[in-house]
């Protein structure tokens, strides 16, 4: 269940590269991974530690940096559009289109001059799954892509939930539906396919997800704290990665300047790093950091780490915070 803010702060990632981690470690260290009070400047970047929303209502689960256009972007699951908001946390409407309903996980595809958005549909029980591909400068509509319509023989009684989007290095996108636990593939014609299917009652109810240069997926499962590894041309071979502390609650994946995959819990009010050395089938835990409120997805800004904290719950403003290592 989404918590309300109660308080708001810098996070402080402690700094364990490269140095095993054991889950006895984690109490012992709470004291060091406490986060700091600090509302203050910029810390020489284009953003401060901690920026809120001009208003609330809108509730962004998804937060994408736009490094083409230097700027922080966030969906909207109340609205279905997208906001570009500044340092000072005013929002500009950067895509409107009737046909999106609630923007989930939204991806920045600045090779193509492309955002990527994962359309559900929180207005109808049976939810949907649609891609909306937009240009990246101007927000112009560019394709909506029926994901669900990819499914062969659906169930009459399916429900989806278009939840997080990721793109290839050739600019295949993938997305995430939760409640199918589904896959998609869409091809750069705007051809979706099912990639991935593990049943709607399998419990994974994938979530976040990341592509890897490798030719592999990275893909959240939040109820069992799995993270999963698809190769793309050979999904049915995907296998959970050894995970050294689970990834419970891993809602958002995003890939940090150092090579660190960081998963944002949304039920544990923490957000967690990882490195591997074996190309994904297994991963050590590197940073750990708490905080107060609900945290769904983050956004890597340059060196930096910016999580967003929605409000689902009330029509408090919108918080988004930067992670410190």
């Amino acid at each position: 269940m989404a918590q309300r803010r109660t308080d708001s702060s810098v996070f402080n990632f402690s700094g364990m590269a490269g140095k095993a981690f054991r889950p006895l470690g984690l109490l012992a260290a709470a004291g060091l991974l406490a986060a700091c009070t600090s509302t203050g400047g910029t810390g020489g970047g284009a953003y401060p530690d901690r920026i809120v929303a001009e208003r609330g209502g809108f509730i962004p689960e998804g937060i994408e940096f736009d490094t083409n256009n230097r700027r922080l972007l966030t969906g909207s699951i109340a609205d279905g559009s997208v906001y570009a908001i500044d340092a000072s946390g005013r929002l500009q409407e950067v895509v409107s289109d009737p046909q999106l309903i609630a923007s989930v996980g939204i991806e920045a595809d600045e090779a193509r001059n492309r955002l990527l958005v994962a359309n559900s549909n929180t207005r109808i029980e049976q939810g949907d799954a649609m891609l909306g591909v937009y240009e990246l400068d101007s927000g112009a509509p560019i394709a909506m892509v029926d994901l669900a319509d990819a499914i062969q023989d659906r169930p009459a009684d399916a429900s989806h939930f278009a939840n997080d989007v990721a793109v290839s290095t050739h600019g295949t996108a993938f997305v995430t539906d939760t409640r199918m636990n589904i896959v998609y593939r869409v091809d750069n014609y705007y051809n979706a396919e099912v990639l991935l299917d593990l049943g709607a009652d399998s419990g994974y109810n994938l979530n976040g997800i990341e592509f890897h240069p490798a030719g592999l997926l990275l893909v959240a499962s939040p109820g069992n704290g799995k993270l999963l590894r698809v190769p793309v041309n050979n999904p049915q071979n995907w296998a959970e990665v050894d995970l050294e502390m689970p990834m419970y609650g891993g809602d958002g994946l995003v890939w940090a300047s150092d090579g660190g995959l960081v998963a944002t819990s949304n039920n544990a009010s923490r957000v967690l790093k990882y490195h591997s050395e074996d190309n994904w089938r297994s991963a050590r835990l590197t940073g750990v950091a708490s905080f107060s409120g609900q945290g769904t997805t983050a956004a890597a800004v340059d060196d930096d780490i910016y999580v967003v904290q929605p409000q689902f719950t009330s029509q408090d403003a919108p918080v988004i915070l930067r992670a410190r290592f």
